[in-house]
């Protein structure tokens, strides 16, 4: 007999629908898996084998061929354990059903028959919604993240013959329901603040900036100057998630398999921190079977590079394309993915080796210019601003003063990204001014004679490139929007050339 049963498997970040078609037939009793699967798939057959069995049901006798539809695409991981013991059962006559088609069904068994948790629930829920499918039956640990997608009936299981009771209508199973808004409502206290951050009122305001437009930054100064603390708070001050930009975060995150077991959706934009000795793989993703890296799972959030010239160059370098286009393309002989990246970097570094000022600094000019060689000029053109990070002063460190939270900050950049999704309304793929094209820097950063004749000086003196220029642009607009002016003011670009200038001081 043959049965079908829906189920689904990821490629990058979106999922596409699997068939599995189980045929029980007669000769000698052997379970054969095709359709390009991964040892994961082929070892299910043992998986499935014993979790029937403890679960109380027969073994198929005879030839049992499954097929996994499309043929021509590899399939992988435990996933397909659940629909493969039900398709099995029901190509038996174990189970009797008219429910396998309006359900897609994933879960890893263990042998004892329950159903254990799996990576990419989400895309899979989204796929199953898109294919016009009454629900989905997932893991019970995976229920709440399948339960974000609307206008889906979602099943949770725990066991085996809990499902089969399911399917037959013998077990009544309550759907997992989430409040969206409650989980955004649920935000943690931060237990970082800038308000602990002592002096650095320029750094704060540079970063500021950067939260309002979305720009990369560079912090330069000697060690002990606040450099990290400054850049783990600036997640603090970025406006919320939302709800679209919570569930591309949620996809990243679940393929990778870093949701809690319960957890329904990142709702917090995510701050990643790799150390120096990453590798391109593990910074862009990559492998055998291409797995989103750091810089995807920093999609919609901060990634902080400490210690810059310390992360290997060829590593460095790899990060131009993703920092200019906010996606990542992995090419292997299995195929090409692409994996979303729009991310704010930070990136802090020494201005010499041994962390002094290079007045102050005991390595030689030869030393200090080998030391800077190791991030590129391409690289340094792409980070919108380069802010110094002055030692902090002691009556600084020793007042009690308590500096400015970063709810009052945040509500600065939360109305500044307001005016910018109102002026972008239009134009969904730009969500802040760091997104910007030539189109709209023509149309948004229109400069009068004054303000024109300032940055064209800046330009000639400083030896800007064509691409400083743009971002010039780009962060003058979001001190504007900062100062809720319509028009870049001549103090407005003031400020930009300000915070782009710093680069030129210090290579040169």
């Amino acid at each position: 007999m043959l049965a079908k049963v829906c189920s689904a498997a990821v490629n990058g970040i979106e999922a596409y629908p699997v068939e599995v078609e189980v045929n029980a037939g007669w000769g000698d009793t052997l379970v054969v898996i095709v359709g390009l699967p991964d040892a994961a798939v082929k070892e299910s057959r043992d998986r499935v084998s014993t979790a029937l069995t403890n679960s109380g049901f027969k073994f198929p006798m005879g030839r049992t061929t499954i097929n996994l539809a499309p043929a021509d695409v590899k399939k992988e991981g435990p996933s397909f354990d659940l629909p493969i013991a039900v398709g099995m059962l029901a190509a038996s006559d174990q189970l009797a059903s008219d429910q396998l088609d309006n359900f897609v069904m994933v879960g890893e068994l263990a042998l004892t028959g329950a159903v254990r948790s799996v990576k990419g629930v989400l895309p899979v829920a989204l796929r199953a919604r898109a294919e016009g499918k009454l629900g989905v039956l997932v893991p019970a640990e995976n229920a709440p993240e399948a339960a974000v997608v609307a206008g889906l009936q979602v099943i949770p299981i725990q066991n085996l013959r809990e499902a089969v009771g399911f399917l037959e209508g013998e077990v009544k199973i309550a759907r997992t329901r989430v409040d969206i808004d409650r989980l955004f409502e649920e935000r943690r206290d931060d237990e970082l603040d800038f308000a602990d951050v002592k002096g650095q009122e320029s750094v704060k305001r540079a970063l500021e900036i950067a939260a309002a437009g979305g720009h990369n930054v560079l912090l330069i100064g000697p060690p002990g100057t606040g450099k990290s603390m400054l850049a783990k708070r600036l997640s603090t001050i970025l406006p919320p998630l939302t709800l679209e930009e919570a569930l591309e975060t949620t996809k990243v995150h679940s393929i990778v398999g870093l949701l809690e077991p319960g957890q329904a959706l990142v709702t917090r934009r995510p701050f990643r921190a790799p150390h120096h000795t990453v590798s391109d793989a593990g910074l862009l993703g990559g492998n055998a079977n291409p797995t989103p890296g750091e810089i995807s799972l920093a999609h919609h959030g901060v990634l902080f590079l400490d210690e810059l010239p310390e992360f290997k160059r060829n590593v460095l370098e790899t990060l131009r394309q993703p920092l200019e286009e906010g996606r990542v393309t992995i090419s292997r002989a299995a195929g090409s993915m692409t994996f979303p990246c729009q991310f704010m970097m930070v990136a802090a570094m020494n201005p010499t080796p041994d962390g002094k000022m290079a007045a102050e600094s005991r390595s030689t000019p030869r030393e200090i210019q080998k030391y800077l060689s190791r991030v590129s000029g391409p690289l340094l053109d792409r980070i919108d601003m380069h802010v110094e990070v002055p030692a902090v002063k002691f009556r600084e460190m020793s007042t009690g003063q308590i500096g400015e939270s970063s709810s009052a900050i945040r509500q600065r950049v939360v109305a500044a990204r307001h005016r910018q999704r109102e002026r972008f309304a239009s134009k969904p793929t730009i969500s802040c001014n760091a997104r910007m094209g030539t189109r709209e820097l023509k149309a948004y950063c229109a400069l009068d004679e004054t303000t024109l004749e300032l940055l064209k000086n800046a330009m000639t003196d400083l030896n800007f490139s064509a691409r400083a220029y743009d971002r010039i642009l780009k962060v003058s607009r979001t001190i504007a929007d900062l100062a809720a002016s319509e028009q870049i003011q001549n103090d407005h670009m003031s400020e930009a050339i300000q915070l782009r200038s710093l680069d030129r001081q210090v290579w040169t």
